[in-house]
């Protein structure tokens, strides 16, 4: 009996997943990128499609969703690459070999914003926070105040940067006066309604500053927000690692530094 045929089969089969890893794509394929909202919402993730396909002539297709679900995308292969602020997912899926290519393209922070009256002075917040920089100390009181704190909405970037800030301020934020922001909803606009705290990216502030709300503490670098892309493992697209150098170098930098509210990474 001829095994040769079988023993081909079963090869193959063994290693499909490696066939996947190196699906291969054209130029005139469309670069597809997953992206934070928040850095579509900031103008941020357009700025560098715009410069890129300027530059390079590469169309540059942005699929918007929370960086959790991004990573998740990139992982399946799903998408060429990503722009996300997710420093631990990023991380874990760089050691796991399933992405590469991590470069920072841009740096930002994270504010905390609550309800405030008055102004200069006289200017007061419920958990009495205003002009703290320790961002523990901050949530540590907040908590201990039971102030109303809206978190932004599950996977995204400011919400899993929050989630570290509670963190390493040692707390276990919890109902009734710890709630969270409906999927594709706005933290902002519901701390704001509800007269609660929130945490947010200094970039997207800037845009949807809402009165009662203002920014109570900020300044300590835990709160640092910083902005990675990566290469998808399971596709080969042959713009991405262009894409890649490009936002992480010189051409990259000014793009983030002309954008408000972030800067180029140092």
């Amino acid at each position: 009996m001829n095994r040769r045929p079988l023993l081909i089969s079963l090869l193959a089969a063994a290693w499909a997943p490696g066939v996947r890893a190196a699906q291969k794509k054209s130029m005139s394929d469309p670069l597809l990128l997953g992206v934070e909202q928040s850095l579509v919402d900031s103008g941020l993730a357009a700025a560098f499609q715009r410069a890129f396909g300027r530059d390079t002539g590469i169309v540059v297709k942005m699929m918007p969703g929370s960086s959790a679900s991004v990573l998740a995308a990139l992982e399946q292969g799903e998408v060429d690459a990503s722009m996300t602020n997710a420093p631990d997912i990023e991380l874990k899926l760089e050691k796991q070999g399933l992405a590469h290519d991590r470069q920072r393209v841009a740096s930002g922070d994270l504010v905390l914003v609550g309800p405030v009256e008055g102004k200069g002075k006289k200017a007061v917040d419920p958990a009495g926070l205003l002009g703290e920089r320790d961002i523990g100390a901050a949530l540590f009181r907040l908590a201990q105040a039971q102030a109303k704190f809206v978190a932004p909405a599950d996977g995204s970037g400011a919400n899993l940067g929050e989630l570290a800030l509670w963190r390493a301020a040692k707390v276990a934020p919890a109902a009734p006066w710890y709630s969270k922001t409906p999927a594709n909803g706005d933290a902002v606009a519901l701390a704001a309604s509800q007269g609660a705290y929130t945490v947010v990216e200094r970039s997207i502030w800037l845009k949807r500053s809402t009165k009662p709300l203002a920014i109570v503490a900020e300044g300590d670098a835990r709160m640092a927000n910083d902005v990675h892309v990566m290469r998808s493992f399971r596709v080969n697209h042959p713009a991405a690692k262009l894409f890649v150098q490009w936002v992480s170098g010189n051409n990259g930098r000014r793009v983030a530094s002309a954008v408000r509210g972030w800067k180029s990474p140092a």
